[in-house]
């Protein structure tokens, strides 16, 4: 069957198996020369492709809550989705989120997905109490960052490299009420958003619009979005019930966008009226439309054609100028190639081995793929490996060794661990390939 992640790029065969229970997952796992676990498919390359690929999404159960403390066990195909429905009504939220509710637990881990709150919360492997693993051997190990913290740190982030996460135990977090009490800044340019961002670092949750296109005094304008949990004095005024959420709408786009549409002329027109809409003002939201705004789309990535896209995810150290962030941005937007899509989060301290974030700021932009994109993310590689940054593996669709390998510095401990755990190199995928990530 062709499968292909949310890029749509690539596309490619391969034999999918679903298995709904571990027994079945052991003989599948016996049986291939080589797997990948996979979720949803909202990365957006092919972190989760390859020949053999095993779907969680039929390992969906809820196995034990503690409503003292929002202690959950889950199997590693519940989606987030499923989590807010259920949880969010008895007052818990996940403790981070990324953009999109349609992803798996598993995923979760396998990519250690951070929120608009990493600079106060961390990744998800900060609340994570424990995980089962399934190895190559067929043998099962529940590990935490107490036991078996090794193979735990490199499961973290591993991008499903470690072998077949089978269940996760978390915390969830309480919440009174579903609103957000949010706030909007209006920026003028990049260095109002670096302050704006440091001046208000002590709201929990974080997160910039970015007009990647805006150039000379206007450049990097952009539109800091700051919230906290509504508490239910804040709200009972306005609403009856703190806890329920009105079925969010969902607009569908029902085929691929002819190629082009998305320009250099169309962006720039979206990024103007997106400037326009955002005004600075206090207001109360649900928290569907201030964590996932784009799910009301739904299948958005069609917007850029058949060809596909890719997000051009990097994050920078803390200690690199903003004149590092100024550069990335000027060469962006002088090649015209800009993103309707660019969001600016800002980074606390970070474990693990493959985990994407440090502490800094991160850029994720969208590109259609095309030779004029993949020739500038070349000249942005140079760049963000030049000021000590590095690509997020979950973005990433055409990221080389030696970018990978200067980008992350613990890349050798994690090898060392999947040796250990893996040795036949059973688990692959195509960007594992691609980037020599388990031959270091």
């Amino acid at each position: 069957m062709k499968v292909t992640n949310w890029g749509n790029y690539p596309v490619i065969e391969a034999t999918m198996h679903s298995p709904s229970s571990v027994e079945e997952v052991q003989r599948i796992i016996a049986a291939s020369p080589e797997v990948i676990a996979r979720g949803m498919g909202r990365c957006y390359g092919d972190s989760s492709l390859n020949s053999t690929i095993l779907s969680t999404l039929r390992l969906n159960h809820i196995l034990a809550f503690d409503d003292r403390n929002g202690s959950i066990t889950c199997e590693s195909g519940v989606r987030f989705s499923e989590l807010l429905d259920a949880f969010v009504p008895r007052g818990w939220f996940l403790p981070v989120t990324p953009g999109t509710k349609h992803i798996t637990v598993g995923g979760a881990v396998a990519s250690d997905v951070h929120g608009k709150n990493h600079h106060v919360a961390g990744s998800f492997s900060h609340h994570l109490l424990s995980i089962v693993i399934l190895l190559g051997n067929g043998s099962i190990v529940k590990c935490s960052p107490q036991d078996y913290s090794d193979l735990f740190w490199a499961t973290c982030g591993g991008m499903g490299l470690t072998g077949i996460i089978l269940e996760a135990t978390f915390r969830m977090k309480p919440i009174e009420t579903v609103y957000i009490r949010q706030r909007v800044l209006k920026t003028k340019n990049i260095d109002e958003a670096f302050n704006a961002f440091e001046a208000n670092k002590h709201w929990t949750y974080s997160v910039a619009w970015i007009d990647c296109l805006a150039k000379g005094d206007s450049l990097g304008r952009s539109a800091l979005i700051l919230g906290e949990h509504a508490t239910k004095a804040e709200v009972e005024y306005r609403y009856r019930d703190p806890l329920k959420s009105d079925p969010p709408l969902s607009i569908p786009v029902p085929f691929f966008f002819p190629s082009g549409v998305l320009n250099r002329y169309t962006i720039k027109a979206f990024n103007e009226i997106w400037n326009a809409h955002y005004i600075s003002r206090d207001s109360f939201v649900d928290y569907e439309p201030f964590f996932y705004p784009l799910d009301f789309v739904a299948d958005w990535n069609r917007i850029y054609g058949k060809r596909g896209f890719t997000q051009y995810q990097f994050v920078l150290p803390k200690s690199v100028p903003l004149d590092g962030f100024k550069k990335i941005l000027r060469t962006i937007a002088e090649s015209g190639d800009g993103s309707f899509l660019a969001v600016l989060k800002l980074f606390g301290k970070q474990e693990g081995m493959l985990s994407f974030p440090q502490e800094g700021y991160t850029l994720a932009l969208d590109f259609s793929i095309t030779p004029e994109s993949m020739r500038l993310f070349e000249r942005l590689d140079a760049m963000v490996i030049e000021f000590g940054g590095r690509l997020y593996l979950s973005k990433d669709v055409r990221m080389n060794k030696e970018a990978f390998q200067k980008g992350y510095s613990n890349a050798a401990a994690f090898t060392s661990v999947k040796k250990k755990v893996d040795p036949s190199n059973k688990f692959q995928s195509l960007q594992s390939k691609r980037i020599g990530i388990s031959s270091i």
